[in-house]
């Protein structure tokens, strides 16, 4: 053998992390094309040796399932895997002419290798570390953990009404929602107070946190009027920066809501927290907390916000630590990206839902009479169904009918309606059709192109130069949250690294004095990136290096509604900011956005991400990119492998196999 025949043998880097330089041949190829990771093939080798298997077809199987959660799926369909599954470069790479087992054969051997997997939904079967229900082939933990959630969810739904004085609801709720546009936030506090799941869904601007703060109020209220103490009511999300913007939120609107200073004392006394804070960290465990079934929440009612970046796992920690008489309110915006880990659990939930009410004809009587409300359509079921805690919020109040528009067209997979969307008001948006990655595209043109960019970039770092040299923080924080540059990736071309140094290229350019090459600078914008508890800052809170006296410098954030500063040296993990990833913008809102999208081929590139970005703009939206990655990322919704819609809404829905893997 010639020394340029080894050489073919070996892969290009062989020391890459995804390598896995000694997995047996079916395992191999399946690696070498980029399938599966080198962690996913020796997680399968491990549980061959125990289970003393060593069919490479079988361990192929169990690399799939390992793989599907840190893909955020929750489980592989084998029988369509060799159709569904993707890689992060599929360019030159054939994935149907991979040895692909043949399903059905596949499958009869999994079902006979009972050392390794148990088979079909009975929980009382030997604890096996694979789970295959009919071609879903599940990690057991997930299998265990999407059984369990599904059943939980449906118990809270589908228990019985509580008890409430109908017509003191009904007066409450016309106090708290009094303006007629409010008839579906009076359904989602009636439905949070009536059931014990209730949803609260719907995109930016619809009015989720306001319903929920005024919700706070009613159920305190409700229970004054009925002479019992207040409830305890928990507020959380699944971070800090999430969980301080609701905190905020709801004390924004108890300061001018029209209640008793007793009921007002006790909503500005609400704190959130994360949930995992919630729940309370168990020493020695990444996975279980201090609160589970038999150590449950004291909460009366538990109310999470941002629910669409909520993990499967998480979710089914949390619902077990519910007390079994207390209430769980969910509320985010089930179109949004969904967590990164395994499942789309608000998607899930909300399901058929998202398009209008699906909730028997017995829940719409009892909310025409209490809510006031003209709910549409015709009933689900003559008794009481999942759905029947599930409101949709769809008028949006925080940007422009342009915007909005677009938005929409986003949501229904509509590509046509959302170029024209995008045409129609180019006062509202602007639309750069070039791909701003493509390296044969000549730099200077690129520049020239990318004018409205530079200019939205300059005024606004402009402003909050100006003002931090002033040492005037509130005007600095203000100014910092006019403009975002919002990235797909963190890395390459179409990276928040490599636009954060042309924005600073350009700032430079155009401000006098501008130094963004020493470390600290007036004017810095900063990202938190980890949770500091001491200081009270949380991953994803934004801040503004300011001048605090001749040669001194501090760091300026808003906490709590309160502005604070802290010596630079203080902060632990905290980048420029100039750009930011898509991911880590959910839950802000910018006066201007500006969107980069990468070239159509991108993997990350889908409905949700693009819904997600352009949503975070108030007044304007730069959208840039091509037609063809607009198209692309319009038509390509994310699939996640994940049975709990289905269990939760069997009676409604199709069952489906299709999930891309």
């Amino acid at each position: 053998m010639t020394p340029q025949d080894l050489a073919a043998l070996v892969p290009a880097d062989a020391f890459a992390g995804d390598v896995a330089l000694r997995a047996p041949g079916l395992l191999r190829e399946f690696n070498q094309a980029g399938v599966l990771a080198a962690a996913d093939v020796h997680v399968a080798l491990v549980l061959g040796r125990l289970a003393r298997i060593a069919d490479p077809e079988l361990l192929l199987a169990a690399a799939l399932a390992v793989r599907a959660p840190r893909l955020g799926h929750v489980f592989v369909d084998l029988r369509t895997a060799s159709q569904t599954v993707a890689v992060e470069d599929e360019a030159g790479e054939d994935l149907l002419a991979l040895p692909w087992p043949e399903p059905e054969a596949w499958l009869d051997a999994l079902r006979a290798a009972r050392g390794l997997l148990a088979c079909g939904e009975d929980e009382d079967t030997e604890v096996r570390p694979l789970r295959l229900i009919g071609s879903r082939l599940y990690l057991d933990r997930y299998w265990r953990e999407e059984r369990q959630l599904a059943a939980g969810l449906a118990g809270l739904a589908l228990a019985p009404s509580r008890t409430v004085e109908i017509d003191r609801l009904r007066a409450a709720l016309a106090r708290l929602f009094p303006a007629r546009d409010d008839q579906l936030q009076r359904c989602a506090a009636a439905c949070a107070v009536l059931r014990g799941l209730s949803v609260v869904a719907g995109g930016p601007g619809t009015g989720k946190t306001t319903t929920v703060a005024r919700l706070a109020a009613l159920l305190a209220e409700l229970a004054a009027g009925a002479g019992q103490p207040p409830p305890l009511i928990a507020l959380c999300a699944p971070t800090g920066k999430a969980a301080a913007r609701l905190q905020e939120a709801v004390h924004a609107e108890a300061s001018q809501l029209t209640v008793d200073e007793e009921v007002r004392a006790q909503l500005l006394d609400l704190r959130a927290s994360t949930i995992h804070r919630l729940l309370g960290w168990r020493p020695g465990s990444h996975s279980r907390f201090r609160h589970d079934s038999s150590n449950r929440l004291p909460h009366d009612i538990v109310i999470v916000d941002e629910t669409s970046m909520v993990s499967l796992s998480l979710m089914a920690r949390l619902l077990e630590a519910v007390r079994a008489d207390a209430g769980v309110v969910l509320v985010g915006d089930p179109d949004q990206l969904t967590a990164i880990e395994a499942g789309a659990v608000l998607r899930d939930i909300v399901g058929p839902a998202s398009d209008g009410l699906q909730m028997s004809e017995e829940m719409r009587r009892v909310l025409r009479r209490v809510a006031d409300a003209e709910l549409p359509g015709g009933p689900v079921a003559s008794t009481p169904c999942f759905g029947d805690g599930i409101i949709a919020l769809r008028r949006g109040h925080r940007f422009g009918a342009a915007i909005g528009s677009l938005a929409d067209a986003i949501r229904r997979g509509d590509p046509e309606g959302m170029l024209a969307a995008a045409h129609d008001a180019p006062e509202e948006i602007t639309w750069i059709q070039i791909d701003a990655g493509d390296e044969e595209f000549a730099a200077d043109e690129v520049m020239r192109r990318l004018e409205p960019l530079r200019e939205a970039c300059t005024d606004a770092g402009r402003s909050v130069v100006e003002a931090a040299l002033a040492g005037d923080r509130a005007a600095a924080l203000e100014s910092l949250g006019a403009f975002r540059l919002l990235c797909a990736h963190r890395r390459g071309p179409y990276g928040v690294a490599i636009w954060t140094g042309q924005m600073e290229r350009w700032l430079s350019e155009a401000i006098e004095g501008f130094r963004p090459e020493e470390r600290d600078y007036v004017g810095r914008p900063l990202l938190i990136t980890e949770n500091d508890y001491e200081l009270r800052l949380y991953n994803g809170d934004t801040g503004v290096v300011v001048s605090t006296g001749p040669g001194s410098l501090g760091a300026a954030f808003l906490r709590d509604g309160q502005l604070v500063t802290f010596a630079p040296s203080r902060l632990g993990s905290a980048q420029t900011l100039y750009a930011m990833t898509i991911h880590k913008s959910q839950g802000s809102q910018f006066d201007v956005a500006a969107v980069l999208l990468p070239d159509p081929s991108s993997r990350i590139l889908t409905r949700e991400l693009l819904y997600t970005a352009v949503t975070r703009a108030r007044r304007r939206l730069i959208l840039i990119g091509s037609e063809a990655s607009v198209r692309a990322a319009v038509v390509r919704p994310v699939a996640r492998a994940t049975g709990l819609r289905e269990r939760l809404w069997a009676a409604s829905l199709p069952s489906t196999s299709s999930f891309p893997t």
